[in-house]
Order: structure tokens, then sequence, then C-alpha cells
């Protein structure tokens, strides 16, 4: 697979909202590309369970599978505390060489905190986006199937995969190229 040091993705969140992310690449593998999103802007805090797990200045280490119905990040506070494993639930991500990417979010989320107690989140963003026609009946029964199986993975003990483990922040800081 062959793209730039940088990629930008079309994060498209129905209805209409649109984010471009702006990240550095740190690995190419035919099943996992792995980039680093640093310092985000990000307010207001992202938070689960009354936790902050996500803020201003945090840096994100994502896990992009092609082909899958779901992403990972490794989340860390803004002083590198690592948060937890969080995964969303979204259309595979198309590729172009240029390093332009897209994706849809499909609401639903994966959380995996550092203690271990895996849940899934944002069920009712995700039953307000079905009912309101933001998402086809057949592209949300694949959304439900990802996060049931990923949420089954993690209770076995076999999400997320190796990878994830082996990209921690640190050694991922430091190896992107800079920004475009």
């Amino acid at each position: 697979m062959t793209m730039p040091g940088r990629v930008r993705i079309h994060y498209h969140r129905p209805p209409d909202r649109l984010q471009i992310f702006d990240q550095g690449v740190v690995l190419r593998r035919a099943d996992v590309v792995v980039t680093l999103a640093e310092s985000i802007e990000f307010h207001p805090p992202m938070r689960v369970n009354g936790e902050i797990v996500l803020e201003e200045g945090s840096s994100v280490v994502w896990f992009t599978f092609p082909g899958a119905w779901h992403d990972i990040g490794l989340f860390h506070r803004a002083d590198g505390t690592f948060s937890g494993v969080y995964a969303n639930i979204l259309t595979p991500a198309r590729m172009d060489p240029d390093g332009t990417w897209h994706t849809t979010d499909l609401f639903l989320d994966v959380w995996l905190p550092p203690d271990g107690a895996v849940q899934l989140l944002d069920e009712d963003e995700f039953r307000e986006a079905v009912t309101r026609g933001w998402i086809d009946a057949e592209t949300s029964e694949r959304a439900e199937e990802e996060a049931r199986a990923l949420l089954e993975e993690a209770r076995n003990g076999t999400w997320p995969p190796p990878v994830v483990g082996e990209w921690p922040l640190s050694r991922c800081l430091g190896r992107t190229p800079t920004r475009r």
C-alpha cells in the first residue's frame, strides 16, 4: 500500500458534519495503517464514566484496518497518560493514493479503559441516527454486528489485536513528518 507520510481523513458524521483530520503515518502494512494525531484540538474534554479520557493537547495513536468497519485509537490525556482503547464503529475507510481518506461515523463506540471493563458507548446517539434516517437499515445492522463482535472479543481477551500493543504513544512520537 503506497501513501504519503501524512493522511487527511475526511470524517463524516451524519447528518451533515464533516471534520478533516491531518495525521502522520507511523506504520504502513497491508493489514493496518498506524497514524498519530498529536496535540489535538478537542474541546470540551471527552469523558467516559465521569473521567476525562481525551482533552485539548492530547495525542491519539490510530489503527486503521483496510476493509474493517471500525478503527482503534489509543487515547491519552494531555500529559501523555494512557486513558484507554477506543474503537469507532464506522464505514470502511476509502484510502486514496494521495493520502486522502473518507469514512462515515456510525455513532457506536467501544471503550476499554486501563482497568479492562469494556463497554459500548453512544447507543442513544446511534438510535437517534437510525430513527432520523441518517443511517439506513443495512448499515445500522452492520454497525451493531461490528460492535457486538468487538465487545465479545474484548471479553474473550482477543481484542484489541496485538499490533495495538506494539505501537504505544512512546514508540510513535517523533516518527511522523510535519504537517502539510
